[in-house]
């Protein structure tokens, strides 16, 4: 990587690793390094591999995902990532009309019941991508976003929102895993910022779970922190995913703490956000992660304690 990766991953002696610059992502401004940033996962699917489709609920799917958007922003969640169509191994492919049909609704209400969360949309169709920006998204998550087309990125280019730029393979195989994976993002950049995406709006996604094998899946959160040479934010979405069933031999509904010891490891391999189902757990698990890998423990709430307590007497 060449140019903007250089001045924003280097310190000024290019002694070591600085954080990327803020990204402003609706009505937020993300400013990275300073804690570890959650998105809550709204699934407007009747097949999601969590069993948390929205669409496979009884009653109004658009009621329902104001109603968990409200308790996930309550629990702490910094943004809302939706989607219409499962990425699970074997799901079936989601029209366009269908897949649109099912966000835009979704990304509307969210928008006038949460005027200050930001909201993302995860699709790989640009159309999609397109109406549920009209709607009040402001981010747009594209799964394939190291794949052949470039549609998706050039739509967030056109419209001048952020970018989620996902790893992601057809087959798991690889001759040199790491290298490759960074090698496959790096150019991923590379396309966004040739047609036009903004240096700070690109967020990477390792893409664990998506095109790896188990045994690629554990190196990446091994070796997460090589991502971290590409200069932009880290996502990481490990939320209840096979890999961690199949390490623990358990089903998908009893993978919370397996995915709170990811998020925890991650954080201290210098991710910066993680897109998870269960946002109290995994907010709690990053503060307190991030009170040991940030430093950052003494928040608003912990001096107005501490204080409180050495008036009356006692210790912090």
């Amino acid at each position: 990587m060449t140019g903007p990766a250089e001045k924003t991953h280097l310190g000024p002696t290019g002694s070591g690793p600085t954080h990327p610059g803020p990204t402003r992502i609706g009505p937020a401004t993300f400013r990275w390094g300073e804690r570890t940033f959650v998105m809550g996962i709204l699934n407007a699917t009747p097949d999601s591999f969590s069993g948390d489709g929205l669409m496979a609920a009884p009653g109004d799917p658009v009621e329902a995902a104001v109603a968990i958007g409200r308790r996930m922003v309550a629990d702490g969640a910094d943004l809302l990532d939706i989607g219409g169509e499962s990425t699970r191994p074997g799901h079936e492919a989601v029209s366009l009309d269908d897949e649109r049909r099912r966000v835009v609704p979704i990304v509307a209400a969210l928008r006038a019941a949460l005027p200050s969360t930001p909201l993302s949309i995860d699709t790989t169709k640009p159309e999609v991508a397109e109406a549920a920006l009209a709607a009040g998204a402001d981010l747009v998550n594209d799964v394939w976003g190291v794949g052949d087309d470039d549609s998706v990125a050039r739509l967030a280019a056109d419209h001048g929102v952020p970018l989620i730029v996902m790893h992601n393979r057809t087959e798991a195989r690889y001759t040199t895993f790491m290298p490759e994976l960074i090698a496959d993002l790096q150019r991923a950049i590379e396309r966004a910022l040739r047609l036009g995406v903004r240096w700070d709006d690109l967020i990477v996604d390792p893409g664990f779970g998506f095109g790896k094998t188990p045994d690629h899946n554990l190196t990446l959160l091994r070796e997460l922190d090589a991502v971290r040479m590409l200069g932009r934010p880290i996502l990481l979405g490990t939320s209840h995913k096979s890999t961690l069933g199949r390490v623990l031999d358990l089903p998908v509904t009893d993978r919370l703490e397996a995915t709170l010891a990811t998020t925890a490891l991650g954080i201290g391999a210098g991710v910066d956000l993680v897109r998870v189902h269960d946002v109290r757990a995994n907010v709690r698990a990053a503060r307190m992660s991030d009170a040991i890998v940030r430093g950052n423990w003494r928040s608003a709430t912990a001096d107005a304690a501490e204080a409180g307590a050495a008036a009356e007497g006692g210790l912090p």
